[in-house]
């Protein structure tokens, strides 16, 4: 059983930052591709960015330039670095594993779900 808990969300002012963390446990964490998806009030949960085992990253355009997506392999641990913050990014954030090598948007292809993490972004 794999198991994911992330933590670092919270309040912050828009043009502001924040990290995210996910802690992997049950699972080979190298081998796997984990992703971040982002679920806003009333609408569909939807894909922030990934990274692949091999270290190949994939963005939604609305992030592009923004957000980092990094993983420490030793630490068990993939991050999300969010710079320049804007109240749409408003949302519940979750981190997900894919056991596929390559990186996928659809949220079908995750395996295992953390319990998210509420980030607030005021005007």
């Amino acid at each position: 059983q794999v198991q994911l808990v992330e933590s670092g969300g919270g309040l912050v002012q828009a043009g502001g930052s924040l990290r995210l963390s996910c802690a992997v446990s049950g699972r080979t964490f190298s081998r796997l591709t984990m992703g971040w998806f982002r679920q806003a009030p009333g609408k569909e949960r939807e894909f922030v960015t990934a990274v692949s085992w091999s270290g190949s990253t994939d963005y939604a355009d609305s992030v592009k330039g923004r957000f980092t997506i990094s993983r420490d392999n030793a630490k068990n641990t993939v991050y999300l670095q969010m710079n320049s913050l804007k109240p749409e990014d408003t949302a519940v954030y979750y981190c997900a594993v894919d056991y596929s090598t390559a990186i996928s948007k659809e949220r079908h292809e995750y395996n295992y779900w953390g319990q998210g993490t509420q980030v607030t972004v005021s005007s």
